[in-house]
C-alpha cells in the first residue's frame, strides 16, 4: 500500500512538474509573440513617420526632389543640392516639419501617460484642462500685456503647469482619484474658457484675431526658435518617461496591489504625472492647443498592438505621424486655403471623441 502511495505521488509531482513547463512555455510564447508584433508595429511607425517627413519636405508650391531632399539633409555628403532646394527644405519647411514631429511625439506620449495613470479614455491634456491653462495665459500675455512670439510660449509654458498644480491640488483628498482628476480637470477648463471668451470679446478686433490664430493650433510660421527649444526640453522629459514607466506597468494594476509590491504609489504617481504634464506644456508652448492629438494617440497605438501595455513609444510614434500629416492635409488639400492644423485635428478627433464617450456611457463606467 504504502509502494502504491509513493508511485502515485511520484506520478503526481510529474504532472505538476509537466504543467509548469507547459505553462512556462506558454507564457514564453506569449512574451515572443509580444515582442514581435511590439517591434513590427514600432518598424512600421517608423517609417510612416520617415514617409511624412519626406513627403512634406518634397512637396509644396516649389517642388523638391526626394534625392534633393536628401542631399539637402546630408549635406557634402551625397553632394551639395541646388541653392533653392536647400533653402526651402532646410530654411523654410524643415523647422515647421520638425516642430511638427516633435509637437506630435509629446503629445502622444503625454496622453498615454494620463490614460495610463488615471485609467479613463478620456483623460488628456486637452480635456482635463492643462491645455486651457496654455490657451488662457497665452491669451492673457497676447491681449492685455501685448506680447508676442517665444514670450508668448513662455507664458503658455508657465499656465499649463500652474493649471496642472491646481488641478492635482483640489482633486487631492489623502491621495487622487482618476475620476475625480477628470472632473476636476474639466471644471478648471470650463472656468479658462469663459476666461479666454470674455478677453476676447472685450478687445480690438484685430488684437482678438491674433490670439485666435495662437488658439487653433497652428504650425505656420514656427522656425528653429521653436524647434530648437522644444528638442532641448525634451532632451530630459524623454530619459525620465522611460525611466518612470517602469512603475507604470504595476500602477495600472491598482494602488493596493502596487503598494504591495513596494511601489511608492503617491509619489510615482506625482512624478509620472508631472512629466505628462511638462511634455503637454512644452509641445502647446511650440504650436499652441492642437485638439485631440493627445487624446487619440494613445488609443491607436493600444490597437495596432492589441492592448498590451501602454504602448508609450508606439503612442509617441502615432503622434508623430498626425501632427505633421495633419498640417500636411491643411496646407495642400484646399488648394490655395490653407487651414490651421489644429482644425484639421478637431475635424479627425472630435467623431472619436462622441465615440469614446458612447461607449463609456454604455459600459457604464467612466474608468
Amino acid at each position: 500500500m504504502s509502494g502504491d502511495t509513493a508511485t502515485a505521488r511520484v506520478a503526481a509531482g510529474e504532472r505538476e512538474t509537466a504543467a509548469r513547463e507547459a505553462a512556462r512555455r506558454t507564457v514564453a510564447a506569449v512574451r515572443r509573440r509580444d515582442r514581435r508584433r511590439t517591434g513590427a508595429v514600432t518598424a512600421a511607425l517608423v517609417l510612416a513617420v520617415l514617409a511624412v517627413f519626406t513627403a512634406a519636405l518634397a512637396l509644396g508650391e516649389f517642388g523638391v526632389p526626394v534625392p534633393e531632399v536628401v542631399r539637402s539633409l546630408a549635406g557634402p555628403l551625397f553632394g551639395r543640392a541646388a541653392w533653392e532646394s536647400e533653402f526651402f527644405v532646410l530654411d523654410v519647411r524643415l523647422p515647421r516639419v520638425l516642430t511638427g514631429v516633435l509637437t506630435g511625439a509629446a503629445f502622444g506620449l503625454s496622453g498615454a501617460l494620463f490614460q495610463s495613470l488615471i485609467r479613463n479614455p478620456l483623460a488628456s491634456p486637452d480635456i482635463i484642462g492643462i491645455t486651457s491653462g496654455a490657451s488662457a495665459a497665452a491669451v492673457v500675455c497676447v491681449l492685455p500685456l501685448g506680447l508676442s512670439g517665444m514670450a508668448v510660449s513662455c507664458g503658455a509654458l508657465a499656465g499649463a503647469l500652474v493649471t496642472a498644480a491646481l488641478i492635482y491640488l483640489l482633486a487631492w483628498r489623502r491621495g487622487v482619484s482618476g475620476y475625480r482628476l477628470v472632473l476636476v480637470g474639466i471644471g478648471i477648463a470650463a472656468v479658462l474658457s469663459s476666461l479666454i471668451s470674455y478677453l476676447m470679446t472685450t478687445t480690438q478686433v484685430s488684437d482678438a484675431q491674433r490670439a485666435l490664430e495662437w488658439l487653433t493650433g497652428s504650425l505656420d510660421g514656427r522656425g528653429w526658435p521653436h524647434a530648437g527649444t522644444l528638442a532641448l526640453c525634451l532632451v530630459p522629459l524623454l530619459p525620465a518617461t522611460a525611466l518612470l514607466s517602469r512603475s507604470l506597468r504595476v500602477l495600472r494594476f491598482g494602488d493596493d496591489t502596487a503598494a504591495g509590491l513596494g511601489v511608492r504609489v503617491e509619489s510615482r504617481r506625482l512624478a509620472l504625472l508631472a512629466v505628462a504634464v511638462a511634455l503637454a506644456a512644452v509641445a502647446t508652448a511650440a504650436a499652441g492647443p492642437v485638439p485631440f492629438v493627445a487624446l487619440v494617440s494613445a488609443p491607436i497605438a493600444r490597437g495596432l498592438q492589441r492592448g498590451r501595455g501602454a504602448a508609450l513609444t508606439a503612442a509617441a510614434l502615432v503622434g508623430a505621424v498626425l501632427m505633421p500629416a495633419s498640417d500636411f492635409l491643411g496646407r495642400h488639400l484646399f488648394g490655395s486655403t490653407e487651414l490651421p492644423v489644429g482644425v484639421v485635428t478637431g475635424v479627425v478627433g472630435a467623431p472619436y471623441l462622441l465615440l469614446t464617450l458612447a461607449t463609456t456611457n454604455r459600459s457604464g463606467h467612466g474608468g
